[in-house]
């Protein structure tokens, strides 16, 4: 097959799974966002052998899908804060499990088990909080600003190859991705933008400067966390974290700019409804 249409094949695909596990309820979003946490978090584990390190993967997966469990119970209301409170002995565990594995380079398995829980399981479990939070923007189970984020991620992306791959010369970062232009850059943020416009227009729970302030943030940001796992692939020499996406790599490749854009535009939704 075409590598173009393998590509649009499997990406539409991948569309498809996200919109559809959203708009079908809150129990389809819990189901495969949780599923998706858990492929990337694997993935990037699986990078870290690259690196020479063992990693505590099976328990990092185990404490990454506790994590999301724990944000999505607290944000729907069934249990409250101290539910958290767990995660500092269980966290703790992670030093003491350590001790009894008997493997080098110890310093480098613990720092690579916590970092995979905080670039990869903490972005995945704020997603919960676009959905699913009691604030007067989401009451209950709210699609629109989870799916609204996604269609911003998508408008980037989009708007950054198309302009990129057609006049994109001069190099926005070549050390780390040199592929992506500062055209591309500029391309996706209008793209960007134009979409914030066409989505204050149907999901009016949010004003078109606060969808725009919303995209511009995705855009940086999600622009660094492409960055980012890049710059974590080139530091193990490997060029996908993984082959489940024909023509795309793996699942952090594909949803690597969600790990530093979501926190970020959750901080900004937090403040925006302080004012």
């Amino acid at each position: 097959m075409n590598p173009f249409i393998k590509r649009t094949v499997s990406g539409s695909l991948f569309v498809i799974l996200i919109v559809g596990a959203i708009i079908l309820g809150r129990y389809s979003f819990f189901l495969v966002f949780l599923a998706l946490m858990e492929l990337c978090l694997y993935e990037f584990y699986r990078l870290t052998f690259k690196a020479r390190a063992k990693p505590q993967y099976l328990y990092g997966l185990i404490l990454g899908a506790l994590l999301f469990l724990a944000n999505y119970l607290f944000a729907v209301g069934i249990i409250g804060y101290y539910i958290f409170l767990g995660f500092i002995p269980l966290t703790i565990s992670i030093f003491i499990i350590e001790l009894y594995r008997n493997r080098q380079r110890a310093m480098h398995n613990i720092a690579f088990t916590v970092l995979g829980l905080l670039y990869v399981a903490i972005p995945f479990s704020i997603l919960n909080y676009f959905a699913l939070s009691h604030s007067p923007l989401t009451i209950g189970y709210n699609t629109h600003i989870l799916l609204g984020y996604f269609i911003l991620l998508w408008a980037n992306d989009s708007g950054a190859y198309v302009i990129g791959l057609s006049i994109g010369k001069n190099k926005l970062f070549p050390r780390i991705s040199p592929k992506k232009s500062w055209e591309g850059l500029v391309g996706g943020i209008f793209a960007t933008i134009i979409a914030a416009w066409i989505l204050s227009l149907f999901f009016r729970e949010i004003s078109l400067l606060n969808w725009v302030a919303i995209g511009l943030i995705t855009a940086v940001m999600g622009i660094f966390g492409d960055l980012v796992e890049s710059m974590f692939k080139r530091s193990v020499r490997a060029k996908d974290s993984g082959k489940i996406l024909p023509g795309h790599g793996g699942m952090l490749d594909r949803l690597d700019s969600v790990l530093l854009s979501a926190p970020v535009v959750f901080v900004y939704l937090e403040i925006m409804m302080l004012v």
